[in-house]
């Protein structure tokens, strides 16, 4: 197996054709472009912690505490019923769209999405199994099954 060789340079503006020549000429493959530019800092100010607030949760009214979601938590619901199911994550997404659930960000969900709430699935599950609700849902789905 031949061993690959990298260089990684630093450019002050766009590379030319010539250049780009002489480096493939000189038996170099471009492989990757890399692009920065500075942006405004969304740094929070010191002392102060910000993260997303778990999916199927909110913040309460009092903003102390965080509430239960009702609209996520069917979005949770219906995702665990259809992973319970063995369905793909393709199937899960296109069940969620179906129902009308989009994501926080209003877009359609899609295998990657769903794929990402995995972990948030392992920790709501147990709430989700202990509820009345599911009782009744559970025996739909092992029916079904």
């Amino acid at each position: 197996m031949a061993k690959i060789e990298r260089i990684r340079e630093t450019v002050e503006g766009l590379p030319d054709s010539p250049y780009l020549s002489k480096m493939a000429e000189a038996g170099w493959k471009l492989v990757a472009i890399e692009w920065q530019r500075a942006i405004e800092s969304q740094v929070p100010p010191a002392g102060k912690l910000v993260e997303e607030v778990p999916f199927g949760l909110r913040v309460s009214e009092d903003c102390f505490h965080l509430e239960e979601n009702p609209a996520e938590l069917r979005v949770l619901t219906l995702m665990m019923e259809e992973i319970i199911r063995d369905r793909p994550l393709s199937e899960v997404a296109a069940a969620l769209n179906e129902a009308g659930f989009r994501t926080r960000h209003g877009e359609p969900w899609g295998p990657i999405q769903v794929f990402n709430m995995l972990p948030r699935l392992i920790e709501v599950g147990p709430r989700i199994f202990s509820t009345a609700d599911w009782e009744a849902r559970r025996s739909q789905i092992y029916r079904a099954v």
